[in-house]
């Protein structure tokens, strides 16, 4: 404020005059701030601490069993278009063989472990659908719906693999 008492009309009105700020001469590391003022931050609540829900854990593998699927179908279809350059034998003959060949124990596992991700997924994914159209949002029939969809998929999957 005095600088701007001395300096003339003429330079204050043009922006002219020396505006003085403190300076520090410590040179602190950048990481370093940025970990002390995370010190600072507040923490919000770990999932662990709440007590699992049929809702969000249903919703949770929901997208769990859609990244598995697509993941595995975008893998599948890569290696059947890659095998006849890779001289991979799968076609349907050589895959009906190979399962042909497998125990019955093997086989019901195998189309257990494909077809439980499969039928939850659906199931589920007609839950949420129901959800979208503003149905069904209640806490109690959150849950019911969600034991529901769990007995429907473990049902319908277990049915799927002894065909």
């Amino acid at each position: 404020m005095q600088s701007m008492m001395r300096a003339s009309p003429a330079a204050v009105a043009l922006g002219q005059t020396m505006q003085k700020r403190p300076v520090t001469s410590n040179a602190e590391d950048p990481a370093q701030i940025l970990v002390k003022q995370r010190l600072n931050r507040p923490v919000s609540p770990h999932l662990t601490i709440y007590r699992p829900q049929i809702g969000w854990i249903g919703s949770s593998l929901h997208r769990i069993s859609g990244v598995a699927l697509s993941g595995s179908l975008y893998l599948w279809a890569t290696a059947y278009l890659a095998s006849p350059a890779l001289g991979w034998h799968l076609e349907s003959a050589s895959m009906v063989a190979a399962m042909g060949a497998l125990p019955l124990a093997a086989k019901v596992f195998l189309k257990a472990t494909l077809a439980l991700p499969f039928t939850y997924h659906s199931f589920n994914g007609l839950r949420h659908l129901m959800w979208d159209l503003g149905r069904g949002l209640s806490n109690n029939v959150i849950i019911k719906s969600g034991w529901t969809v769990v007995g429907l998929s473990v049902t319908s999957a277990l049915a799927l693999a002894f065909l």
